[in-house]
């Protein structure tokens, strides 16, 4: 458990707060002075943003399989997360449905770094002052400070990943250089 809250990088006061245990509760069951109980483990487990078989270590079941669990929206669109570790990078998946062209964006900011990249269908990014079409195979990056929506078009729905980090934690892409005529 300690191992996961330095992840996070949160104090034993600050996971206190967050989870309703006594500071010294936690550093016991840190510790191992203290088995928890399951009152104790789910709001640990929320506040690690893990499985309770992933706060005990339970054994592996052998199915290797990740286990999406798609957050519907009132919208219609769908979040599947990807990823499930607390801290860095974050992955998602979008499907958002068939929008309208002359959608009024509500545009948002947040702390962090977000980079998108179309899977499926065309997407509309408002990002500051440029309202951008993104079309399969098209990325973007941008500090999540910009005001920005995301959105689909009248041609149909889209499918797209995006990886969201705290402030400063850019995606970083490598390529290959292409390969130079033969001399």
């Amino acid at each position: 458990m300690k191992r996961l809250r330095l992840r996070r990088d949160v104090t034993l006061a600050g996971l206190a707060a967050e989870t309703g245990i006594s500071v010294s509760t936690l550093s016991r069951l840190e510790a191992g002075l203290r088995r928890p109980t399951l009152e104790q483990l789910l709001p640990l487990a929320r506040a690690y943003g893990v499985t309770l078989d992933e706060l005990v270590d339970a054994p592996p079941t052998g199915d290797p399989r990740v286990n999406l669990r798609p957050i519907p929206s009132a919208d219609g669109s769908v979040i599947l997360p990807l990823t499930r570790r607390p801290g860095g990078i974050q992955a998602y998946k979008f499907v958002l449905p068939a929008g309208s062209d002359d959608a009024e964006p509500d545009l948002r900011t947040h702390e962090g770094y977000d980079w998108a990249y179309v899977l499926n269908g065309t997407l509309r990014l408002v990002l500051g002052e440029h309202d951008l079409i993104l079309k399969p195979g098209e990325a973007a990056e941008f500090d999540t400070r910009t005001p920005h929506w995301f959105g689909a078009t009248s041609a149909g729905p889209v499918e797209f990943l995006s990886l969201i980090g705290k402030q400063g934690e850019r995606a970083h892409v490598r390529a290959a250089p292409k390969s130079g005529p033969a001399s």
